[in-house]
């Protein structure tokens, strides 16, 4: 089952490649979570189409997600939250009649973008420059 979350070690390039992945992503996520993290059961305003827990969801997925990725830590846990909050944000701007990309206005382009990155690290891993390699990925057997 472990390798299931924890995929084979991955080369250095491609490790390489998923930590700037998961820096700048993780990042930014972070950013978009910071305000809602603030006042996490109220951030859509008194007359959001979403209850407070689910708010509150979405901003520990979206700041404590991004926080993961940076660390490489508990990953795929915390994508499948990431992916779970992308996925009902490009529902709701799909349901809602905004386009892909919006040109100043609403879009799920975003959305979409972080559910793909989210979709990829539960797929791949963190790579192995990540504390999820360190703490829970097997040392190599010496036979």
């Amino acid at each position: 089952m472990k390798r299931l979350f924890y995929p084979d070690v991955l080369s250095p390039r491609a490790s390489l490649g998923l930590l700037a992945l998961r820096l700048l992503a993780g990042v930014a996520m972070m950013h978009h979570g910071w305000g809602k993290i603030q006042n996490p059961f109220d951030w859509m305003g008194p007359t959001a189409p979403v209850p407070g827990f689910l708010q509150g969801l979405a901003a520990l997925s979206e700041f404590g997600g991004g926080l993961a990725l940076v660390l490489g830590l508990l990953t795929p846990l915390a994508m499948f939250g990431l992916l779970c909050t992308m996925a009902f944000a490009s529902f709701f701007h799909i349901s809602n009649g905004d386009p892909f990309v919006g040109k100043g206005g609403p879009s799920w382009e975003l959305a979409g973008l972080y559910f793909v990155i989210s979709l990829c690290f539960i797929l791949c891993g963190p790579g192995s420059f990540s504390l999820d390699a360190k703490l829970f990925r097997p040392a190599p057997s010496k036979a």
